[in-house]
This record gives C-alpha cells, sequence and structure tokens, in this order.
C-alpha cells in the first residue's frame, strides 16, 4: 500500500455534483495531495469517495471520507456547500439562504489551522466569501473565492474561436462581482502583447453581445440541466493546486482589494500563503463606471453580514 500524501484537501459539500466535481478533478489532475470528501449526508460523501478513489490508482493523490473536524486542519479548505441557484434567479438572492450554511460550516471546522487556505466557491461567492472570512477568523490573504476564474476562461473560449489563436494565448478578464455586475476588462486585454481589440477579426464586433453572453452562459446551462459543476470543479482544482503548490500564478479571483476596500473578483498571483500580490488593472472611463457599480453592490451587501 502506498503512503498517505502529506498535503490535504478538504471538499465540503462533497456529496454534491460540485463538490464531487472539484474531488475528482484533483485526483485527475494528478495533484499529490489527501483529498477530503466531507458532507452533511454521510451517506453521498461515502459514495463519492469510494467511487472517486476508484480513479485514484494511477495517481498520486488519494479520496476519503472524512469528518469536518479533520477538514478543518486541511492545508486548503475548498466550500461548495450552498443553496442550489434556481432558473433565472439573480445569485444575489441566494446570500440569505447561504449565509446560515456558510456560518455553520465555519462553526463546524473550528479549531481551523491557522495556515489552512480556504476557497469559496459557493454563490454568491463575493459576498460569500466575505462572510467566510469574517467567520473563519483567518487574515484575508488565506480566504479567497473562484470569482470570475470560469467566467474569464469562457471568455477566452468565446475569443478563441473568433481569432483562431489558443485561449491559453489570449490574456482577457471578466472583472468586478462575479454575477450580474461583472464585466469584460476589454482595454487591458492582450494577445500576442498586442490590444486584443487591434486584432482583425474582432473589428466591428459587437463587444457588449459577447460579454452579456459569457456573463448569461451559466444561466443557460442551469436552464439545460438544473447547475453546473465540471467547468467549476476543474476551476476550483487548478486554483487549490497552485496553492499547494507555491506556483505564484495570475487568476482572477475573489479577493481583499486594498484600494477598492472590499471583496471582488480581480486578478492576484496565488501560493502558498494565499493572496501574494494583487494587480491594478488599467480601466477605461466605461470600464471604471462599472467597476464603481459592482464595488457599490458588493458593500451594499456585505454591509449587512460585518
Amino acid at each position: 500500500m502506498t503512503s498517505t500524501p502529506k498535503q490535504k484537501v478538504a471538499v465540503i459539500g462533497g456529496g454534491g455534483n460540485v463538490g464531487a466535481s472539484t474531488a475528482f478533478a484533483l485526483i485527475a489532475k494528478g495533484v499529490p495531495a489527501e483529498v477530503l470528501i466531507v458532507d452533511l449526508s454521510e451517506q453521498a460523501a461515502l459514495g463519492q469517495a469510494l467511487d472517486i478513489s476508484d480513479a485514484s490508482f494511477t495517481m498520486p493523490g488519494t479520496c476519503r471520507q472524512a469528518s469536518f473536524q479533520e477538514a478543518g486542519q486541511a492545508d486548503v479548505i475548498i466550500i461548495t456547500a450552498g443553496a442550489r441557484q434556481k432558473p433565472n434567479e439573480p445569485r444575489s438572492n441566494l446570500i440569505d439562504r447561504n449565509y446560515t450554511i456558510i456560518k455553520s460550516i465555519m462553526d463546524s471546522l473550528q479549531p481551523i489551522k491557522s495556515t489552512s487556505k480556504i476557497l469559496l466557491i459557493s454563490n454568491p461567492v463575493d459576498v460569500l466569501t466575505h462572510i467566510a472570512q469574517t467567520t473563519s477568523g483567518l487574515p484575508r490573504a488565506q480566504v479567497i473565492g473562484s470569482g470570475t476564474y470560469l467566467d474569464s476562461g469562457r471568455l477566452r473560449n468565446a475569443l478563441s474561436d473568433i481569432t483562431g489563436v489558443s485561449p491559453t494565448s489570449i490574456h482577457a478578464y471578466m472583472l468586478g462581482e462575479h454575477g450580474d455586475n461583472q464585466f469584460t476588462g476589454w482595454s487591458s486585454a492582450r494577445i500576442g502583447g498586442l490590444p486584443l481589440l487591434d486584432h482583425p477579426k474582432l473589428k466591428g464586433m459587437d463587444l457588449e453581445s459577447i460579454n452579456q453572453k459569457i456573463a448569461h452562459k451559466a444561466y443557460e446551462i442551469i436552464e439545460a440541466k438544473g447547475s453546473t459543476y465540471y467547468g467549476i470543479g476543474m476551476c476550483a482544482a487548478i486554483i487549490a493546486e497552485a496553492l499547494l503548490n507555491n506556483t505564484s500564478q495570475v487568476f482572477p479571483l475573489t479577493h481583499y482589494v486594498e484600494g477598492l476596500g472590499c471583496y471582488m473578483s480581480w486578478p492576484a498571483a496565488i501560493g502558498s500563503s494565499g493572496v501574494e500580490q494583487s494587480f491594478d488593472v488599467k480601466l477605461d472611463a466605461a470600464e471604471t463606471k462599472k467597476l464603481e457599480v459592482a464595488v457599490k453592490a458588493i458593500k451594499e451587501v456585505c454591509a449587512k453580514y460585518n
């Protein structure tokens, strides 16, 4: 029998679709960690853990069911639990339903290891990341959310279809609030070192229609199949891997942006200590106004949960 990996990643809500997809992605990516599946439904957690462990025999990671107390001692704690978003329901409507859930989880995890990093996936992620930080007792740099990382991936895929350039070579972000007030940072986007909007295939394109299509793709998926989980599961696994391996990679994640005074999805470099750097993205006048709207919306909601 092989030894158990020293690093641990706990997936809270691992009995559900998002949590199970996250745990499976961690194993499938070959992350050398012990993946702990935790859920209020112990039967669902056990079933997912047993199933995912069957996929680990050729991988360095392992997977098993665990308790909330064990999860509190993990190196990375991924929160996927939360009330399900209903078709056409704005993410902001989920807040009251999810506040109690997040606070209960943080209470159950105590005492949380002082070096743990918490990654929020549940929506509305910007506000729930704020709530998780205030209720966990961990420093702001150690509590982050998936933010607009998946949305930015969707954006890059769409731009790749238009330009014929690989998504990994397109540097463009969805920014602001993950949800109804998110926007594309067109003015800062680059491709091959040049401004993205200078690409000949983007001349004359309706940029707002692209932005809206990306911003509302989740609603399309929810309408068709009830929820989204494969894309966000992979994103969560990639972020967790960066935290474990101290890669200092830059992602558009929900983190506390000092200059804005709130949790917001913004480019940040992350490593073993959590957020290492937050970057000052240059915006044009129209984008700045959209950012102001997003900041105001997030602050107004967060003020109710301080």
